[in-house]
């Protein structure tokens, strides 16, 4: 459905995470490895990352294949929390800036992959009625970042064929879930990178198991398993 990448860890340029790599977001927004659904990404792209405390977004409903203009500015941006996304619409949902991520409430960042039942979802008195992914993330804020597990849990509970691929940041975190689809993990010197696959084939990546929150703060990496209500 989607490629993500977040980073935490010291100012790096965005281009050296989306772009420069060998299997970059670039490339697996036509070319992904490990995709289980769908075989390209090219129905947007969206990339947000903080200046100090304050979270900025760059997001198009081009391909990121074919946006000379980001490519041009993506090494002088430069920062120590980011989120970003390559997408590939889910069946009937559109392609507008209102569908792309990276969502934000003004200070999380986040970004969906995979899809899910819109009629499962809670009432959210903030959420645009534009696509599947955005009224989760409306969901997501409302309840707060801090019980993301928990609420993956139970929407997937609520919906068995659910992928609840969850990337987000708030400058200083990282939180990320695994329900349904791929997610790789890269300890840096410098920092720590989590994806939807590996942007290169540097032996250090770490495969996460579905059905688990990770959390990556400058204390390290936690993994934690999530089970559903009815504890499929």
């Amino acid at each position: 459905m989607c490629r993500q990448l977040g980073w935490l860890g010291r100012e790096v340029t965005v281009s050296s995470l989306m772009l420069d790599p060998p299997h970059s977001l670039r490339v697996q927004s036509y070319a992904p490895r490990r995709q289980k659904h769908g075989m390209i990404n090219a129905d947007g792209w969206g990339v947000g990352f903080f200046d100090g405390v304050t979270p900025r977004r760059w997001r198009s409903t081009a391909p990121l294949w074919a946006d000379s203009s980001f490519e041009s500015v993506a090494p002088a941006l430069r920062t120590r929390c980011m989120v970003a996304s390559v997408r590939s619409a889910s069946a009937g949902m559109p392609i507008e800036l209102g569908a792309t991520a990276p969502f934000t409430d003004g200070q999380w960042l986040l970004a969906h992959n995979g899809t899910v039942d819109r009629t499962v979802l809670p009432r959210c008195v903030s959420a645009e009625p534009v696509c599947d992914s955005t009224i989760l993330a409306a969901v997501l804020f409302e309840r707060g970042l801090d019980a993301l597990g928990e609420t993956v849990a139970a929407v997937g509970a609520a919906d068995r064929n659910a992928r609840l691929n969850i990337l987000a940041a708030d400058g200083s975190r990282l939180l990320a879930t695994t329900w349904g689809d791929t997610l790789s993990i890269l300890r840096r010197d410098d920092g720590v990178v989590v994806a939807s696959e590996p942007y290169d084939d540097d032996p250090r990546w770490e495969d996460v198991p579905d059905r688990h929150l990770v959390q990556v703060t400058a204390d390290g990496v936690t993994l934690t398993a999530l089970h559903s209500a009815k504890g499929s």
